[in-house]
């Protein structure tokens, strides 16, 4: 982390990328049983801490009277909320450093997750190599992005769009499954082979363990999605699917534990079991976060400005953007779109009339009228507009957004 924080605004648009972080890297970590991203990540916790604690001291030097009390006490629930998801991380990353095992199944599993993280080389004579971040637009040619390099013995948290890739760089990425093999082309690296499924086709109860966790995982990461949304748009339509989905985390948390313990009786050592339970308590935790970002909404607490303003300034940005009649997305599927890789956006969610589908599949017809609700990097924005029926505008001076209707649909 950086060393001396510079207000409170930035502070917390950090915290938030960083909590955000410490679970790519965790998972990746896990995924690779690399030690050295796991303690990583008990680092970045331990500089977490530290930020966390400056932040209460700010927002408590900061209340001076009643009004403004009420309104930092929001900012301190998010400032919680973003420290038990770190925490969460950690409770990942310990997987690997305290050895609890993991089954091969789940490995195959996360491989195929809707969201992936990936760890790859970049080799001197790649096309990747020498060249900026900002050039390569990774987010949008590929839907990853980087959320970490490793250089030599150190790691760079974080990068910017001007950081230069270097050969024998390691790159941390996070994004759609669908992008890792043109990664591996670019960066020079051979084809990636993912584990292996089982041979057996009898459901186990330990498969049916790994799939509860998978899509726990998955569940609880668009939770978290989600509830940010609702921050920053003071939606209680949003907030109200978050507390769905939390509940719905509650339910597979004990279905995965039956699962676990009729597994232990199948398995002639149950200990290497013990990663999934830690697993499954990490999505609880970090869905019961989400839970607790959106109790603001629900009970219509004021807000502090500066929650929206910093949740806008994070380096992944989300969005609410309508789809228009005529525009080059509508009645196609979301695999044909192709959203991710055309804009780096990942979908949280599309509302219809007054239901949301959260986490759509690439079947999902997108129709007029749908708005999509989805996270990613800010450069991204103009090209999700455009391909959604609008012209993107950002006022300079005052940071307001603006989407205007494409001349050519309105003509239409």
């Amino acid at each position: 982390m950086d060393e001396s924080p510079r207000n409170l605004r930035t502070m917390l648009a950090e915290a938030k990328d960083h909590s955000e972080l410490m679970i790519d890297l965790a998972y990746a970590a896990l995924f690779f049983n690399d030690r050295d991203m796991a303690q990583e990540v008990d680092e970045l916790e331990a500089g977490m801490l530290d930020r966390v604690h400056d932040m209460r001291e700010i927002c408590i030097l900061a209340a001076r009277n009643v009004r403004e009390a009420e309104q930092m006490s929001s900012v301190l629930l998010v400032v919680s909320a973003i420290e038990r998801m770190s925490v969460a991380a950690t409770d990942v990353s310990r997987i690997v450093t305290h050895n609890l095992g993991i089954p091969p199944a789940l490995l195959h599993d996360l491989a195929h997750a809707q969201e992936v993280s990936h760890r790859v080389r970049v080799r001197e004579d790649s096309s990747i190599s020498h060249k900026s971040l900002e050039d390569l637009e990774l987010p949008t040619e590929l839907s990853m992005r980087v959320v970490a390099i490793k250089r030599n013995k150190s790691w760079i948290i974080d990068p910017d769009g001007i950081e230069i890739i270097m050969p024998d760089d390691i790159l941390i990425l996070r994004g759609s499954p669908d992008g890792i093999a043109g990664l591996r082309e670019m960066s020079g690296a051979p084809a990636f082979d993912a584990p292996p499924s089982s041979d057996d086709a009898a459901l186990t109860d330990l498969d049916r363990a790994v799939d509860v966790l998978v899509e726990m995982k998955d569940i609880s990461e668009v939770a978290v999605g989600l509830a940010y949304s609702a921050i920053l748009f003071s939606d209680r339509s949003l907030a109200a699917e978050v507390a769905h989905l939390e509940d719905r985390i509650d339910e597979m948390r004990e279905h995965l534990e039956v699962w676990i313990l009729r597994a232990a009786t199948e398995t002639i050592d149950p200990s290497s079991l013990r990663g999934l339970l830690r697993l499954g308590g990490a999505a609880e935790e970090i869905g019961d976060a989400a839970q607790q970002l959106v109790w603001l909404i629900e009970r219509d607490e004021e807000l502090h400005p500066i929650l929206q303003i910093s949740l806008g300034e994070s380096d992944e940005v989300v969005v609410r953007m309508p789809v228009a009649s005529g525009s080059e997305i509508e009645n196609k599927t979301l695999g044909e779109t192709k959203l991710e890789i055309e804009t780096g956006f990942f979908l949280l969610a599309i509302r219809r009339s007054s239901r949301y589908l959260y986490r759509p599949k690439g079947n999902v017809t997108v129709l007029a009228g749908d708005e999509l609700i989805a996270t990613g990097p800010g450069e991204g924005r103009e090209h999700l507009a455009e391909i959604c029926g609008y012209t993107y505008f950002q006022d300079d001076e005052t940071g307001e957004i603006e989407i205007v209707l494409t001349e050519s649909i309105e003509e239409n």
